[in-house]
């Protein structure tokens, strides 16, 4: 009940911020070609896009995967997902799939090489979104996180930036100290750096191969049996 509580106040949020939300996030693109770069993407790679919003990621994401690669974009607010789909069709990309669905309900159609979650701070919050993402990524798959976080008790200006930005973005302050932390939980351990005064961090992390079932085991052990003579 909680998180559909947070989906629908999510969903209004970024309707009324759909015809600004590209001017809203420029100052952040450094950030955003950082993570893309901390993806490690090569040519042909399939790659899952975290609440997309206006899709302002896919530019960079074809610059890595190239034409034989695949972006699967997941958004759950319809006016931004419509942005995104004009923005595929006016650079007459292929290789994007669409998914106008909330994170944790997204029927993500193949295993994907790498996962991006750009300033999608409620997703994060969310372990059954992070989970259903997860398991359609590859043993090996690289995840990026990035987003508003508070900084140091002293650093006051940069709090108050972030406390803005926040009431803008964002359904609740839960989590802002380490919005990473949940994601860590799932993927292991993940290399944080903060940037912007402390205001906003970037977390990589891989995923481990996942352990065998005990079917899987009990069928690998059956395979492994010497045929009598």
């Amino acid at each position: 009940m909680a998180a559909t509580h947070t989906n629908h106040k999510a969903l209004e949020q970024y309707r009324d911020r759909a015809n600004v939300y590209d001017l809203e996030l420029a100052a952040f693109e450094p950030i955003r070609r950082s993570a893309i770069a901390q993806l490690n993407l090569a040519p042909g790679d399939t790659v899952i896009d975290v609440g997309c919003g206006t899709g302002l990621s896919f530019t960079h994401l074809q610059q890595a995967i190239g034409p034989l690669g695949h972006i699967i974009g997941i958004e759950q607010c319809p006016e931004m997902l419509n942005r995104a789909r004009t923005r595929v069709t006016q650079n007459g990309w292929t290789n994007v799939t669409l998914l106008n669905a909330s994170a944790e309900d997204a029927a993500i159609p193949c295993a994907a090489h790498a996962a991006l979650f750009h300033f999608t701070h409620d997703i994060l919050r969310n372990p059954a979104a992070i989970s259903n993402v997860l398991r359609n990524l590859k043993p090996g798959a690289h995840v990026v996180a990035t987003g508003l976080q508070w900084a140091s008790p002293w650093a006051w200006p940069t709090n108050g930036f972030v406390l803005l930005a926040a009431l803008r973005s964002v359904t609740c302050m839960e989590g802002l100290s380490q919005p990473w932390s949940l994601l860590a939980e799932q993927v292991g351990e993940m290399e944080v750096r903060s940037t912007l005064f402390g205001g906003v961090y970037i977390a990589c992390g891989t995923v481990s191969p996942r352990p065998a079932t005990e079917f899987q085991r009990t069928k690998t052990r059956q395979g492994h049996r010497k045929t009598p003579h």
